[in-house]
């Protein structure tokens, strides 16, 4: 049986050879984002999401932790910090799961079929199950406003101080999950 350490670098490894972006941070191994493009045939198609990915030690015998950076507007993610609620994720990881699974399998599945009865945005569970078609609505005004290709850079590109205007921080600010709304 290999070490948890070289099991982590190969997950990562495999999933930098798909067609995701990863981006580390501060060159770590356990710490990365991951570039995700919502599910086809779903609200979510057109958005397209930095989602962070912390491994911890005892990966892959313990799950990775997974958080939006940019807003979502679904049940099982909290709208706030990103936090995902997810069965196989939080509660039922084997490591017979990769760091594939979660970007390939698992986020586009909770993307699409949503549960409603276990919410960390109650407010989404119950437009959901109240008026599917003013949810799906919402669900695109959300990815239109907070995940287009430029709102995954905005909040880690290289820029001074002097060549950002104050609408040009309230802008990138908008985005990412965990600060206030204006």
């Amino acid at each position: 049986m290999s070490s948890p350490t070289k099991r982590r670098d190969m997950d990562l490894m495999k999933l930098m050879m798909t067609d995701y972006k990863v981006e580390m941070i501060n060159d770590c191994m356990q710490e990365f984002f991951v570039q995700f493009h919502g599910p086809k045939d779903s609200p979510y198609q057109e958005g397209v999401w930095k989602i962070r990915v912390e491994l911890p030690d005892a990966y892959p015998y313990k799950s990775p932790s997974i958080g939006f950076v940019n807003k979502i507007y679904h049940p099982n993610v909290d709208e706030i910090s990103g936090s995902v609620c997810l069965d196989v994720i939080n509660q039922t990881w084997s490591p017979m799961f990769d760091l594939v699974n979660v970007f390939e399998v698992f986020l586009p599945q909770l993307l699409i079929y949503p549960n409603a009865s276990d919410p960390l945005n109650d407010e989404a569970a119950s437009l959901m199950m109240r008026d599917r078609a003013a949810y799906e609505q919402k669900v695109k005004e959300y990815c239109e406003k907070y995940a287009k290709p430029e709102d995954i850079g905005a909040s880690h590109e290289e820029s001074s101080d002097d060549e950002l205007s104050e609408d040009d921080y309230a802008s990138s600010d908008d985005g990412i999950a965990g600060k206030p709304d204006p």
